[in-house]
């Protein structure tokens, strides 16, 4: 329990920490629901269009100030998959595993990832996702993947031990990011690949705020309640959780 509380902690100040000015004019609102959903999924097409990936497989804004970028391919003109929820998904060609692993949704899985979260709004009559705040960057921080997090799948001792000691009934979706679970089974996972193997990004999962914590309250708080979140990410491996002994 010490260690959510931490990362909760760390959570906060990192998005405190990372939001960038935007001296432009943006239009600050209260949104309805349908609302939301609209300007978050107008968004992130902005936001496909705008940004590339790079040799590694790292997302990467296209720079108005250089003409270097502009051979390189839109997100937009991937082979992405919507899914019903608003979530979108890219297999990054030539990045799999093969065959690789199936992942189930309550796997242990091992995930080296940089993956940032978004407010979605309209400045200068435009629609875009803005505010940007990292979320998990393990290229930039350990240099390790990220094993078993909550966000994913969370322990049912773990949820167990949170009501027990707050005195509540929360369930999965405190603590998960529904949208994560729901596109990572499109992929396929490395088998075991080493943690010192250099990264090689194999695809991106892009979940609308309807779809990770809503306007809902979560294990972090309020700090990402209609916040999208663009996962950026490898998975080093897969493995079967042992049960009840890992969960």
């Amino acid at each position: 329990m010490k260690k959510i509380l931490l990362g909760v902690a760390l959570s906060v100040a990192v998005l405190q920490g990372c939001k960038k000015d935007n001296n432009d004019d943006e239009e600050v609102v209260q949104l309805t629901v349908e609302e939301q959903k609209d300007y978050d999924d107008a968004a992130i097409v902005d936001f496909m269009n705008t940004h590339y990936l790079d040799s590694k497989g790292l997302i990467v804004a296209f720079d108005d100030t250089t003409d270097t970028d502009n051979n390189e391919k839109k997100l937009s003109d991937y082979n992405f998959v919507k899914l019903p929820s608003g979530v979108i998904y890219i297999v990054k060609p030539g990045a799999q595993p093969d065959p690789g692993k199936d992942i189930a949704t309550n796997d242990i899985i091992s995930i080296m990832q940089a993956t940032k979260t978004y407010t979605a709004s309209k400045v200068n009559d435009k629609f875009v996702l803005n505010n940007e705040a990292t979320f998990v960057n393990n290229i930039t921080n350990t240099g390790v993947p990220s094993v078993d997090p909550a966000y994913y799948y969370v322990k049912s001792s773990v949820i167990k031990n949170y009501n027990d000691a707050n005195k509540t009934n929360v369930g999965r979706d405190f603590f998960e990011i529904e949208g994560l679970k729901e596109a990572l089974k499109f992929f396929r996972s490395y088998d075991n690949l080493d943690f010192a193997s250099d990264y090689n990004m194999q695809g991106i999962i892009i979940v609308p705020s309807r779809a990770a914590y809503g306007r809902d309250d979560s294990i972090y708080g309020t700090i990402y309640a209609n916040r999208s979140f663009v996962f950026n990410f490898q998975l080093y491996n897969t493995k079967t959780r042992a049960i009840p002994s890992e969960d």
